[in-house]
């Protein structure tokens, strides 16, 4: 006989205009790290630097192993970093691009969908010159992110992320280019 498939619930699509807001891109957070190479004085001002523009306080990174070539002890603090996440890590991030001319290269960002890039200057960012303080430069890191990210996280029934809903490098191209009207050289 003739098999007959009864299909009682008809597959739903999200309409063609509509965006899914499953979908949507957003920044899960914003790392900022001053590797200033040594303990001491540089890096308590670098700490400064840090809680100035994030009114947050640093976290010391630690050397995991010696080189004497860099001058460098094994447990020496040589770097200070910082996480930032809501509407603060956008704002800090568009001070970022701005000074960057919203320009980066194909190679900042990483197969995960997350982007990086470094600045020379903190001062470009809008803190005053501090001569006691000096200048340092930082890397920027941001690591992006959809809703229902969480499943694969959580500590109870924690499962699969789908292959389908992973950030990738060319939808985290794509929202730099609408979201800052960014420019993506090669």
């Amino acid at each position: 006989g003739e098999l007959k498939r009864k299909c009682y619930y008809p597959l739903i699509k999200m309409p063609a205009n509509e965006e899914n807001p499953m979908r949507k891109l957003r920044i899960e957070k914003l790392t900022l790290n001053i590797a200033v190479g040594e303990s001491g004085d540089r890096l308590t001002r670098a700490a400064r630097v840090l809680e100035q523009l994030t009114d947050q306080k640093p976290l010391t990174s630690k050397a995991r192993f010696t080189i004497r070539s860099f001058g460098i002890r094994r447990n020496e603090k040589i770097a200070v970093h910082v996480t930032v996440r809501g509407a603060k890590a956008e704002e800090i991030l568009e001070k970022g691009l701005k000074v960057k001319e919203y320009e980066l290269r194909k190679r900042n960002f990483a197969e995960g969908g997350n982007f990086g890039f470094g600045i020379q200057e903190h001062i470009d960012l809008g803190i005053k010159y501090d001569p006691s303080t000096g200048i340092y430069g930082m890397d920027f890191y941001v690591h992006m992110t959809r809703p229902g990210y969480r499943v694969g996280q959580r500590k109870k029934q924690t499962t699969r992320m789908g292959v389908t809903h992973r950030v990738t490098r060319e939808d985290t191209m794509k929202w730099f280019q609408q979201k800052f009207d960014g420019i993506i050289l090669n």
